[in-house]
């Protein structure tokens, strides 16, 4: 399997550059050459798989010219070692939920396959690999989790000041070691615009063996693709599968995209948002339209120009007609959000975080008959506790997995949005 940008299709590489060096010179996005179709033997057998005999089988398909089977069996054992159970909540609607991992989010089956492949590949290498990724929540802390003490590789984790809570702070913030975080003085959006150019810079890159660990790195994408198959599986014989996916870069909803293209019985999804709402609005009118950034209770969707646009584009061939057969749009704000997070508790004791809930609500309204709808719980609620007790109006105890990383002291940086600042402390 090769990749090429989706800005251009001329140079093909192999999945350990494409994870190396990330983003592609033109900017674009790596993304695989063939989307490989899993036939039935897979699918009349994979209901008794284990979580990671699903993913080695998916993912076999993209890396297994750079990762022996035996060794990414041994990742992905690693990687998926805890449990992503489906939870039923109110009639035909269920939880996919994705916070039983070290850093209580999604981000960690990701940011865990691309660390193990990355110390996979370093093997081999004498050269410090440094990673740079920009976060709006709960990327910094699955990435500072995964990667923490791995041989050779420095991280760099950029953060917007005031924009993320307590807990998703401390959890980038507090490990040391290899692990640097820089507070911007800005937006998700400005964090992202810095990494990006810096991989694109060229005096940079003549300094640094740069590589990335948001979702724009191909390890980072394509493992997310693997829990769709649980929530499939676990809620098939229901009726037809409508996924709700709270979106913000868009790397999770179109990992799901992926999984479909790949056969994976998937009816259709919905991309819920928050007040920013460009890809809703893309869906609804066809333009793609930039709006400044808009600060919400769903932190980690905070983001007005999503860098996975691209691969939405490419799987669907630039062809808005087919994006809109597949995705419906669904846009939740603030005090709705609230709202719903009471309304659940109170009607099926099911404790929704602000993210979660836009899902789950984008379900409430618009699933029709004859639909099973399942939407991911992508964070649990303890990393958002003052929008949870405000919404339920009563104290939320931080869970004692959790208390711990509260009395830890943080360590950050602070950092100008100007790209010349980032520039001036990669080099010194």
């Amino acid at each position: 399997m090769k990749f090429y940008s989706t800005k251009g299709k001329n140079q093909r590489i192999s999945f350990k550059e494409a994870v190396i060096k990330s983003l592609p010179q033109d900017n674009g996005l790596y993304f695989p050459e063939i989307i490989p179709v899993l036939g039935d033997p897979f699918f009349s057998e994979y209901g008794s798989y284990t979580l990671p005999e699903i993913g080695t089988s998916v993912m076999k398909h993209f890396c297994s010219d750079d990762i022996p089977l035996d060794k990414l069996e041994e990742i992905m054992e690693d990687v998926l070692s805890f449990d992503i159970p489906l939870v039923s909540v109110a009639k035909n609607i269920n939880s996919l939920e994705l916070f039983h991992g070290p850093t209580y989010a999604f981000k960690d089956v990701g940011a865990r396959f691309l660390a193990r492949c990355l110390g996979y590949f370093n093997e081999s290498e004498n050269k410090e690999v440094t990673i740079l990724v920009a976060t709006s929540g709960d990327t910094g802390g699955a990435v500072a989790a995964g990667f923490y003490k791995v041989p050779g590789v420095k991280v760099i984790i950029l953060y917007p000041t005031g924009k993320v809570s307590e807990l998703q702070e401390k959890q980038l913030t507090t490990l040391g070691e290899n692990i640097t975080a820089l507070e911007v003085d800005g937006d998700f959006d400005d964090c992202q615009a810095l990494v990006k150019l810096a991989f694109l810079d060229k005096e940079i890159n003549e300094k640094l063996a740069l590589s990335s660990a948001n979702s724009i790195n191909i390890a980072r994408w394509l493992p997310q693709s693997i829990y769709y198959y649980q929530a499939v599986r676990k809620a098939q014989g229901d009726g037809n599968v409508v996924v709700s996916v709270p979106s913000g870069n868009y790397g999770n909803i179109t990992a799901g995209m992926l999984a479909k293209k790949m056969g994976l019985p998937i009816h259709r999804f919905i991309a819920a948002s928050n007040a920013n709402d460009i890809v809703p609005r893309y869906i609804r009118n066809g333009s793609y339209e930039i709006l400044p950034t808009i600060a919400t209770l769903s932190n980690a969707m905070d983001v007005s120009n999503p860098s996975n646009f691209p691969r939405m584009m490419e799987l669907y061939g630039d062809d808005w007609n087919a994006v809109k057969n597949d995705v419906k749009g669904y846009t939740l704000d603030d005090e709705h959000t609230l709202r719903t997070m009471q309304q659940c508790q109170s009607d099926h004791k099911y404790t929704l975080d602000p993210h979660g809930a836009i899902g789950y609500e984008a379900l409430n309204k618009t699933l029709l008959d004859r639909e099973v709808g399942v939407f991911l719980e992508t964070a649990h609620p303890c990393k958002f506790i003052p929008t949870v007790e405000k919404a339920l109006n009563t104290e939320y105890k931080i869970p004692d997995f959790a208390a711990d990383l509260m009395s830890r002291r943080k360590q950050a940086d602070p950092l100008g949005k100007q790209f010349s600042s980032f520039k001036n402390y990669l080099m010194a």
